[in-house]
Protein backbone atom coordinates (compact mmCIF):
# COMPACT_ATOMS: atom_id res chain seq x y z
CA UNK A 1 0.00 0.00 0.00
CA UNK A 2 2.76 2.35 0.67
CA UNK A 3 4.64 1.61 -2.59
CA UNK A 4 1.76 2.40 -4.67
CA UNK A 5 0.99 6.01 -2.72
CA UNK A 6 4.57 6.41 -2.94
CA UNK A 7 4.70 5.77 -6.71
CA UNK A 8 1.76 8.07 -7.47
CA UNK A 9 2.91 11.07 -5.33
CA UNK A 10 6.02 10.81 -7.30
CA UNK A 11 4.22 10.84 -10.75
CA UNK A 12 1.84 13.65 -10.21
CA UNK A 13 5.22 15.55 -8.76
CA UNK A 14 6.84 14.97 -11.73
CA UNK A 15 4.11 16.20 -14.33
CA UNK A 16 3.41 19.07 -12.84
CA UNK A 17 7.02 20.21 -12.77
CA UNK A 18 6.53 19.42 -16.69
CA UNK A 19 4.71 22.92 -17.26
CA UNK A 20 7.22 25.31 -16.24
CA UNK A 21 9.79 23.49 -19.13
CA UNK A 22 7.37 24.76 -21.74
CA UNK A 23 8.08 28.38 -20.83
CA UNK A 24 12.04 27.61 -20.31
CA UNK A 25 14.37 28.75 -23.20
CA UNK A 26 15.45 24.95 -23.47
CA UNK A 27 12.64 24.57 -25.31
CA UNK A 28 13.28 24.53 -28.69
CA UNK A 29 10.26 26.00 -29.96
CA UNK A 30 10.62 29.26 -27.29
CA UNK A 31 14.03 29.85 -29.40
CA UNK A 32 12.26 32.50 -31.67
CA UNK A 33 9.11 33.65 -31.69
CA UNK A 34 7.03 35.54 -34.58
CA UNK A 35 8.42 37.37 -36.81
CA UNK A 36 8.01 41.54 -36.84
CA UNK A 37 8.25 44.03 -39.43
CA UNK A 38 11.54 46.12 -39.26
CA UNK A 39 13.17 49.10 -40.71
CA UNK A 40 14.83 48.10 -43.85
CA UNK A 41 17.92 50.34 -43.32
CA UNK A 42 19.25 49.27 -39.90
CA UNK A 43 20.70 46.76 -41.10
CA UNK A 44 23.05 48.68 -43.72
CA UNK A 45 23.47 48.73 -47.01
CA UNK A 46 26.54 46.92 -49.16
CA UNK A 47 27.16 46.04 -52.69
CA UNK A 48 26.06 42.88 -53.27
CA UNK A 49 28.05 40.39 -54.63
CA UNK A 50 25.20 38.21 -56.38
CA UNK A 51 23.48 39.99 -59.63
CA UNK A 52 20.14 38.80 -58.57
CA UNK A 53 18.27 41.95 -57.19
CA UNK A 54 16.10 41.95 -53.85
CA UNK A 55 12.78 40.59 -53.53
CA UNK A 56 10.00 43.33 -54.19
CA UNK A 57 8.29 42.83 -50.48
CA UNK A 58 9.10 40.22 -47.50
CA UNK A 59 5.40 39.14 -46.53
CA UNK A 60 6.42 36.90 -43.92
CA UNK A 61 9.11 35.03 -42.11
CA UNK A 62 9.08 32.04 -39.78
CA UNK A 63 12.15 30.36 -37.80
CA UNK A 64 11.40 26.52 -36.88
CA UNK A 65 13.14 24.47 -35.07
CA UNK A 66 14.31 20.93 -35.92
CA UNK A 67 16.49 18.40 -34.41
CA UNK A 68 19.75 19.43 -36.48
CA UNK A 69 18.82 23.41 -35.59
CA UNK A 70 16.29 25.92 -37.19
CA UNK A 71 14.59 26.52 -40.62
CA UNK A 72 14.19 29.80 -41.64
CA UNK A 73 11.30 30.08 -44.09
CA UNK A 74 10.30 33.41 -45.92
CA UNK A 75 7.97 34.27 -48.30
CA UNK A 76 8.23 37.64 -50.76
CA UNK A 77 6.41 39.39 -53.61
CA UNK A 78 7.88 39.55 -56.93
CA UNK A 79 7.28 42.81 -58.85
CA UNK A 80 5.83 40.06 -61.99
CA UNK A 81 5.09 36.73 -62.83
CA UNK A 82 8.19 34.69 -63.80
CA UNK A 83 10.99 35.73 -61.30
CA UNK A 84 13.13 32.55 -60.66
CA UNK A 85 16.15 31.41 -58.54
CA UNK A 86 15.05 33.16 -54.96
CA UNK A 87 17.27 32.32 -51.99
CA UNK A 88 17.82 33.45 -48.93
CA UNK A 89 21.56 34.95 -49.37
CA UNK A 90 23.64 35.24 -45.65
CA UNK A 91 25.38 37.74 -44.32
CA UNK A 92 28.10 37.19 -42.16
CA UNK A 93 26.90 37.89 -38.21
CA UNK A 94 27.45 41.22 -36.41
CA UNK A 95 28.93 41.13 -33.24
CA UNK A 96 25.53 41.79 -31.92
CA UNK A 97 24.49 38.09 -32.93
CA UNK A 98 22.21 39.47 -35.53
CA UNK A 99 22.17 37.24 -38.86
CA UNK A 100 20.65 39.08 -42.05
CA UNK A 101 19.51 36.86 -45.10
CA UNK A 102 18.61 39.17 -48.24
CA UNK A 103 16.19 37.63 -50.33
CA UNK A 104 17.48 37.51 -53.34
CA UNK A 105 15.17 36.58 -57.10
CA UNK A 106 16.37 37.07 -60.42
CA UNK A 107 14.12 38.72 -63.24
CA UNK A 108 12.93 36.92 -66.49
CA UNK A 109 14.94 37.07 -69.58
CA UNK A 110 11.57 38.63 -70.82
CA UNK A 111 8.95 40.98 -70.34
CA UNK A 112 5.94 39.14 -68.46
CA UNK A 113 2.46 39.90 -67.21
CA UNK A 114 2.11 41.48 -63.65
CA UNK A 115 -1.14 39.29 -62.20
CA UNK A 116 -2.51 39.66 -58.92
CA UNK A 117 -0.42 38.97 -55.43
CA UNK A 118 -1.08 35.39 -54.96
CA UNK A 119 0.90 34.32 -58.29
CA UNK A 120 3.85 36.16 -58.02
CA UNK A 121 3.99 35.15 -54.27
CA UNK A 122 7.70 33.12 -53.56
CA UNK A 123 8.68 30.84 -50.66
CA UNK A 124 12.25 30.51 -49.98
CA UNK A 125 14.20 28.68 -46.89
CA UNK A 126 17.60 28.25 -45.53
CA UNK A 127 18.93 25.64 -42.61
CA UNK A 128 20.71 26.97 -39.82
CA UNK A 129 23.08 24.17 -38.02
CA UNK A 130 22.74 24.21 -33.72
CA UNK A 131 26.05 25.40 -34.04
CA UNK A 132 25.15 28.39 -35.93
CA UNK A 133 22.54 29.09 -33.57
CA UNK A 134 24.88 29.77 -30.47
CA UNK A 135 25.75 33.01 -31.48
CA UNK A 136 22.77 34.55 -33.46
CA UNK A 137 20.32 36.14 -30.78
CA UNK A 138 17.97 37.42 -33.98
CA UNK A 139 17.21 36.59 -37.64
CA UNK A 140 16.37 39.27 -40.33
CA UNK A 141 15.03 38.52 -44.29
CA UNK A 142 15.33 41.66 -45.91
CA UNK A 143 13.67 42.68 -49.42
CA UNK A 144 14.22 45.80 -51.04
CA UNK A 145 10.99 47.65 -49.40
CA UNK A 146 11.20 46.11 -46.08
CA UNK A 147 12.33 43.18 -43.54
CA UNK A 148 11.27 41.00 -41.23
CA UNK A 149 13.30 39.96 -37.95
CA UNK A 150 12.29 37.24 -35.24
CA UNK A 151 14.00 37.66 -32.23
CA UNK A 152 15.24 34.50 -29.15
Amino acid sequence: MRLPLIAALTAVMVLTSCGGLRESRLNPFNWFGRSERVEKDAFGATKPADSRELVAQVLSMEVEATPQGAIVRATGVSPAQGYYDAELVPRPVDDKGVLVFDFRIKAPPYQTAVGNQRTREVVVAAPLSNIALNSISQIVVQGASNARSSRR
